[in-house]
């Protein structure tokens, strides 16, 4: 007999975790996972899904704006807040309904509650008190949504609050200047909420292509987004039902919310961690090898708990690998080069591979090649926008370094363009494929000049 329960112990039902527990079982091997509150995690339950979904309904409002120039007539279209949320909600429950009869369907085990790790192969299971032991336990609690140390931020919601407000803000602020704080900003705007933006950097979403994120902010601007950089919210104070914003500069903001999208910590506390001997890094993320794999050598963390890449798919794949690694007889790990991207602000980004900045940064001699048009649809609906497309070339090799799209459908059409930059495509590959007319997407096989430097 065995000296354990289980083969693998997963903690947490996010994405990452889920992946590896229905692979490991499907292996073969005998499985419990661990989810004190609904399977899904962030992305299913309080992130991209929920968000997308609103996203999806902000953008019907620009759809019946632009109908009129193609010669529709929108009449007594209005938008009701809580339909929308009750609707995400009914999606949410199906999504995480699919997400049991899966993994349970595999034939792992699941167990409704908070798990805590007690030594290298030991869980307590906090809602009965029993302990379980088991070969392997694996780690994938996620992360949450991190807050400031200013007098009156318990006033102020994030992004999990977000999806439930009762009522749609008339007014409200967003300290932040990530993808998060962005697709929140834009779709409020396009719901019809006046919308302040405050970011203590000098430029939005940092980490992505500077003409990326010059492009974007002056495309929130001119959707009446206001844009504060180089500020912070120094404290919030509550005027009756609403709330104020007292920012560095001494402006005073009322609004009906004040949101808090600063980043995200990954959720270790109280989990036991310290107790088995687990090594964390400064910011309290687990730290594994490319293996997924802790200073322990039966613990293993993936997802955003290791705050390697914040992706799904990337957290799906790193649980996927252990599962293979562990009971497949199919050891590998992620190749991080890469990864394709997506903002859903309004216009969305997508992006894949290198920015100008890294490429130069990494000392790689490099042409650009840029272009700014505006997209047909616009010619008609007569809505002032630009499209940015940008490509980022290795001379020599004439190699694809990264690509990089600010428009409608940017995303699909990023996914596309991130086989072909990892597969190594040159701008040659890109200049011999026959563009596909008419689209925006054409632009990409079309781009001939070089941006001087």
């Amino acid at each position: 007999m065995s000296d354990f329960d289980f083969d693998l112990f997963v903690i947490g039902g996010g994405s990452g975790g889920v992946r590896a527990a229905r692979i490991a079982a499907q292996h073969g091997a005998r499985v419990a996972i661990a989810e004190e509150y609904r399977l899904g995690g962030t992305c299913v339950i309080r992130g991209c899904v929920p968000k997308k979904l609103f996203v999806y309904a902000s953008r019907f409002a620009h759809e019946f704006e632009d109908a009129a120039g193609f010669g529709w007539t929108v009449e007594g279209a209005k938008f009701d807040w809580l339909t929308l949320v009750a609707n995400k909600d009914k999606e949410i429950a199906r999504l995480e309904a699919a997400y049991r009869k899966n993994v349970g369907g595999a034939g792992a085990q699941i167990i409704d509650s908070r798990a805590v790790i007690e030594d290298a192969h030991t869980v307590r299971i906090v809602n009965t008190g029993a302990e379980l032991r088991a070969k392997y336990i694996l780690v994938a609690t996620g992360g949450h949504p991190s807050r400031m140390e200013i007098p009156g931020e318990e006033l102020a919601i994030t992004s999990n609050e977000a999806f439930h407000l009762q009522e749609l803000p008339r007014r409200i602020v967003i300290q932040g200047g990530g993808y998060i704080a962005l697709e929140f900003a834009c779709l409020f705007a396009a719901l019809g909420s006046k919308v302040t933006v405050v970011h203590r950097g000098d430029e939005i979403l940092r980490g992505f292509d500077d003409d990326v994120r010059a492009h974007l902010r002056m495309e929130m601007v001119a959707r009446g987004i206001d844009i504060r950089l180089n500020e912070s919210i120094q404290k919030i104070e509550a005027r009756g039902a609403h709330r104020c914003a007292f920012l560095t500069d001494g402006a005073q903001i009322e609004a009906d919310q004040v949101m808090l999208a600063v980043g995200r910590a990954p959720n270790v506390k109280s989990l036991g961690l310290e107790a088995a001997g687990v090594k964390l890094a400064p910011s309290g993320a687990i730290i594994v090898d490319e293996n997924s794999r802790t200073n322990i050598p039966s613990i293993y963390a993936v997802g955003d708990v290791t705050a390697r890449v914040a992706l799904t798919p990337v957290a799906i794949r790193e649980g996927h690998a252990v599962a293979d690694t562990l009971f497949g007889g199919n050891p590998w790990h992620l190749d991080y080069a890469n990864i394709p991207s997506a903002v859903f602000t309004e216009p969305e980004i997508g992006t894949v591979g290198l920015t100008e900045a890294a490429a130069r940064k990494a000392g790689k001699a490099i042409d650009i090649y840029r272009t700014r048009f505006k997209p047909m649809k616009a010619t008609m609906s007569g809505r002032d926008t630009a499209m940015l497309m940008k490509l980022v070339v290795e001379q020599g090799t004439e190699k694809v370094l990264g690509v990089h799209i600010v428009g409608e459908s940017a995303a699909e059409m990023v996914q596309l363009a991130a086989i072909a930059v990892k597969m190594g495509a040159t701008k040659r590959d890109f200049d011999n494929t026959v563009a596909l007319h008419p689209t925006a997407s054409e632009e990409l096989v079309t781009l001939r000049n070089k941006v001087e430097a």
